[in-house]
């Protein structure tokens, strides 16, 4: 399947690669240590609760809204909590809302 899509595009993997990670710019996994995880994350949820179009807490709590979503989770294994944001192709936006649930969890 990789080899057919490669050959179909005329790219490389590391091309094709580039170009869905421009259109999906994420944060990538950041770790927060908090005295009280399951407040902070009620205290995301109720914040974004009425603007998100999904959420799903099948692997903690993920909202999905129409240029960006997230996921936050407590670790299993550490005591902190894990949040990933990802946007549709807009760097700026991912940012604000990364420092937006940072701000969010930590108060």
């Amino acid at each position: 399947l990789v080899a057919e899509l490669v050959c179909l595009k005329g790219q490389s993997l590391g091309e094709l690669v580039r170009d869905r990670m421009a259109a999906f710019p994420a944060s990538g996994e950041i770790n927060s240590r908090l005295a009280e995880p399951a407040a902070a994350i009620a205290r995301v949820e109720a914040h974004f609760a009425e603007e998100a179009q999904a959420v799903d807490r099948t692997d903690g709590l993920s909202m999905s809204f129409p240029d960006w979503r997230f996921n936050l989770r407590s670790s299993n294994t550490e005591p902190v909590v894990r949040l990933n944001v990802e946007s549709r192709g807009d760097i700026p936006l991912m940012e604000a809302r990364t420092r937006t649930l940072l701000a969010l969890l930590n108060q």
